[in-house]
């Protein structure tokens, strides 16, 4: 969940590498896998699409345990906002789900507005509670 993701797990990222135009994109899932490179596109084991993925720097070592690097991979499922526009995610956003437009390499992002599906709700404002408008 990128909720999760302890920034120390980032520091080693030298560059991002977006395999789609995240322009149209409202938000994208952010996940650490394990992967046997540092460089090369992960290996791709989801439903739905690779979004991008992070490049690590050559400071970055390997698992002692399993010779393998924690990267992050940004990623959309077949029931995501723009497949399915009126779907699960009409308005609301995964857990994991981070607005494209705040991420750069060693930052996690976070959801904005436009993420999230809207405005934010009447709860929201009540309760002082907004976010960026990204």
């Amino acid at each position: 969940m990128s909720a999760l993701i302890d920034p120390e797990d980032l520091t080693h990222e030298a560059d991002l590498v977006w395999l789609e135009d995240t322009t149209p994109l409202d938000y994208v899932r952010q996940t650490l896998d394990r992967v046997s490179s540092r460089r090369r596109q992960p290996p791709y084991h989801r439903d739905g699409r690779l979004i991008g993925y992070a490049i690590l720097s050559q400071s970055a070592k390997a698992s002692r345990a399993s010779g393998t690097y924690l990267r992050r991979v940004f990623w959309l499922a077949p029931h995501d906002r723009d497949q399915q526009p009126d779907g699960l995610y009409a308005t609301g956003a995964p857990s994991e789900a981070v607005d494209p437009r705040t991420v750069s390499p060693r930052a996690k992002g976070y959801k904005t507005e436009r993420s999230e599906g809207g405005p934010a709700s009447d709860a929201m404002r009540e309760m002082g509670i907004t976010l960026p408008k990204s």
